[in-house]
């Protein structure tokens, strides 16, 4: 094996990375991902003088916690062909669809290969979503019904293309880059270090702790900046309260889709507890301000600590009442058991990550896998569940929130009061590469940077869980009722602008 291997938050010069010819690149990858401890964290293609492509893969070791970093050069004025590694594992065919999008590089035998978001700087500019390669089936016992870009309620833009026989689902195709955000982009755009924090928080407005987290792991770590162990507590509250709030108000619109009242109503206004104890904290519902690069602008004073606790005892004992009656009830668990399966072996193929993955029995987990922050000292273990249906996805919510409401109370506990601290601006280390991983409510949020000889950023690449994920929905309502789809995908609750960057 030829890679370089490193931790979670570490940095590395980039003339360490390993280059080689294609046929090992792709060798070692597929014999990497043979191991169902490994999974891809990233593959990205990094722009070089001369028309070359350095392609850069990390991959994940969920049992011994290293990732492998290696690299192939790519003359895109060749024009080669390069064998695809998705014909041997799925999982990795929104990695080469990417690349061939933004780059022009072909994959031979590639079976889904297909654009992914349509990018402003995509290779084929002719490519465009009026001709996008539905997949189809001639048949006249066949129909199908497309839902979106523009549908329901407050959900983002995407379209949803459903082959049916009767009600009955058949395959499903997720079609989703109408935001064109730019994200990634912006990150090399802005120069201030305040700017690119708060495109950290705009990633995925559900997911401001989890990536802001990501980002501040990934600038300090380039920048040789230390922090407190009061803000990696802070932060790592910041996180599980994120998590607890968000399957709080998924279980609320999980109830929605099966018109159960009740438990719409209130485990909505339970949500509303949670989020609004960030306001008491920071002022901002969202989490918004509360994490910075090398600095604690918020830190937990008595007062905010009494608050917070009495928020969480109060929340606590209406949301157990309130999901035992929901547990219980039959209508409900009609609905949701045996409703939108993934099978284990689908999950492991599509490399499906955090509660997707552990709703099928694989603990995949970076709490646990490759701990960050507070994490390095608690010894978290994943919650699994085996049936890898909504019931499955709804049930680990309601015991991840009691798990992280515990985790919470820890940290409360072990937080000393600390001056209030800021910093404007960051050195970072030039000629180097870094990786930061964080296990956000959906599961890993993964970012890379690069800076160049001046120390400036020159790459920065995002990987947010959904992308993983989609193709699970896509799965899970096979052969189910085309009825059942809200269902299923509220159980899934996937990003589109953390898809869209």
């Amino acid at each position: 094996m030829n890679y370089c291997n490193i931790k979670n938050g570490q940095t590395i010069p980039f003339n360490t990375i390993p280059v080689m010819e294609y046929p090992l690149f792709r060798k070692q990858i597929i014999q990497l991902l043979e191991n169902k401890d490994c999974h891809c964290l990233n593959y990205f293609g990094y722009p070089q003088k001369g028309n070359q492509l350095q392609l850069i893969c990390c991959i994940g070791n969920d049992t011994t916690s290293e990732i492998y970093v290696f690299s192939f050069l790519h003359d895109l004025n060749a024009h080669s062909i390069l064998d695809s590694i998705t014909r041997e594992h799925f999982g990795m065919h929104i990695f080469e669809r990417e690349i061939s999008e933004k780059f022009g590089i072909e994959f031979a035998d590639h079976p889904w290969n297909k654009p992914v978001r349509y990018p402003f700087d995509r290779f084929d500019k002719s490519s465009n979503f009026k001709n996008y390669p539905f997949y189809h089936i001639e048949s006249t016992e066949l129909h199908e019904v497309g839902v979106g870009p523009i549908h329901a309620g407050i959900i983002e833009p995407g379209h949803f293309r459903f082959i049916c026989n009767g009600e009955k689902v058949l395959h499903l195709e997720i079609h989703q880059g109408y935001q064109h955000r730019g994200i990634e982009s912006l990150f090399l755009q802005k120069k201030s270090l305040l700017e690119r924090t708060i495109l950290a928080e705009s990633i995925a407005g559900d997911s401001v702790a989890a990536n802001t987290t990501a980002f501040s792991m990934l600038m300090e770590s380039m920048g040789n900046i230390p922090i407190s162990k009061q803000s990696s507590l802070i932060r790592t509250i910041a996180i599980e309260l994120e998590r607890a709030a968000i399957h709080t108000g998924d279980l609320s619109a999980l109830c929605t889709d099966i018109a159960y009242q009740e438990g719409s109503a209130v485990l909505q206004g339970l949500r509303t507890i949670l989020i609004n104890t960030f306001l008491i904290w920071n002022g901002n519902r969202f989490a918004r301000r509360l994490i910075r690069v090398g600095a604690n602008p918020f830190p937990i004073n008595e007062q905010i600590k009494n608050a917070i606790l009495k928020n969480l005892e109060k929340f606590e004992f209406q949301f157990n009442e309130m999901s035992n009656y929901m547990f219980n009830d039959p209508g409900v668990l009609a609905r949701f058991e045996d409703t939108g399966v993934v099978t284990n072996e689908q999950a492991q193929k599509m490399q499906l990550v955090g509660m997707a993955a552990r709703t099928c029995g694989i603990p995949r987990d970076i709490r646990k896998t490759h701990p960050y922050e507070a994490f390095k000292d608690i010894k978290h273990t994943p919650i699994c569940l085996e049936t890898g249906d909504v019931f499955a996805r709804a049930m680990l919510r309601r015991l991840e929130v009691t798990q992280s409401l515990q985790y919470i109370r820890t940290l409360l506990k072990e937080n000393e009061q600390e001056e209030i601290s800021r910093r404007n601006e960051i050195k970072l280390q030039a000629n180097v590469f870094s990786i930061a991983i964080t296990e956000g409510w959906r599961g890993e949020h993964c970012h890379c940077a690069i800076t160049d000889q001046n120390g400036e950023l020159s790459a920065y690449k995002i990987k947010d869980p959904s992308l993983h994920n989609w193709m699970g929905l896509a799965l899970a309502v096979r052969n189910n009722d085309i009825s059942d789809f809200p269902v299923c995908n509220k159980s899934f609750d996937l990003s589109y602008c953390g898809y869209d960057l």
